[in-house]
């Protein structure tokens, strides 16, 4: 891969990354499990249990990433974290832009809050500088798990661990499409619950896991870009925590709002320029010295375009 790599950049290596992986995100999906209890996720006592066993295993995942580097016999000149997104060089355009494309994207449903939330800018400024407010979200178990805990711990696994592990096996363009599979899959321990606690029907919880892990892996491949793009793990958590906080666009509330007109065309407006910024926005010449360029081989296609 890089000039240092002594592996095996066959079948072995691939076969290796893809069960470290598959191991990681059972491990990830498992930890959830390791309490029992007959409370719903969303109970406070189960989310503090989970809290726990998602943060030991998270905490633990970078081992994954280095017992694969000894399996495969990778070397290469960036540092243990900076592979994983952890580094200064850039890190404040990292934290902006790719916060302000995805903001971009989601113009539409930012709009139509905007226009039903019952407070004005001002308002809404002294409730974000209220500190009392931060203190109700902070001592709030969903809010904790939704915007800081799943958003932190799920990028660090699913993106800082696993791209690097799956990039020298196939490419960063292949790599981006396949990470989310894992996302995807472990989100469907969701249906284990609905179904136990009855939730719907047996179809309906299932066509909704289907929805869902559609959703979770197109956003899972979206902040696997960034993540390679940029070099930096603190974009895709940002980027994670908003999109939690925002949902799924209710685009058939959109619809049958009293200002529909203005509501779609920004969200068509945010699409476009979505794509149009996608890019620039996150060309590796704006955040310094990409790490996963030296998992890459010297000359290849894929590092002189993501590393000139």
């Amino acid at each position: 891969m890089s000039e240092d790599h002594e592996g095996d950049p066959g079948s072995g290596l691939c076969r290796v990354s893809v069960l470290c992986c598959l191991t990681l995100a059972c491990s990830y999906v498992g930890s959830l499990y390791v309490w029992k209890s007959d409370l719903p996720r969303d109970h406070p006592a189960v989310i503090k249990r989970r809290f726990t066993s998602v943060l030991i295993v998270s905490s633990l995942s970078p081992l994954f990433l280095s017992v694969w580097k000894e399996l495969t016999g990778i070397k290469t000149d960036a540092a243990f974290l900076s592979l994983m997104g952890f580094r200064l060089e850039g890190i404040l355009i990292a934290t902006v832009l790719p916060l302000l494309l995805t903001m971009i994207l989601f113009l539409g449903p930012l709009v139509q809050l905007s226009m039903d939330c019952p407070w004005d800018f001002l308002d809404g400024l002294k409730v974000a500088f209220d500190p009392r407010f931060w203190m109700l979200c902070i001592t709030d178990m969903r809010w904790l798990r939704n915007q800081v805990i799943a958003p932190l711990t799920e990028e660090l696994v699913f993106r800082a661990c696993m791209l690097p592990m799956l990039v020298p096996c196939t490419s960063p363009g292949t790599a981006i499409f396949t990470c989310p599979l894992f996302f995807g899959i472990a989100h469907f321990h969701h249906v284990i619950e609905q179904l136990r606690f009855r939730q719907g029907t047996v179809v309906t919880i299932f066509l909704s896991a289907a929805f869902q892990f559609s959703y979770t892996a197109v956003f899972g491949a979206y902040t696997a870009f960034i993540f390679i793009r940029t070099g930096h793990i603190i974009g895709p958590v940002l980027c994670h925590s908003f999109c939690n906080y925002i949902g799924f666009p209710a685009i058939f509330t959109a619809l049958d709002h009293p200002q529909r007109t203005t509501i779609l065309i920004f969200y068509i407006l945010g699409v476009v320029l979505f794509f149009l910024l996608l890019y620039p926005m996150t060309d590796p010449a704006l955040y310094g010295d990409i790490p996963v360029c030296y998992l890459l081989e010297r000359g290849s296609a894929d590092r002189r375009s993501l590393c000139s």
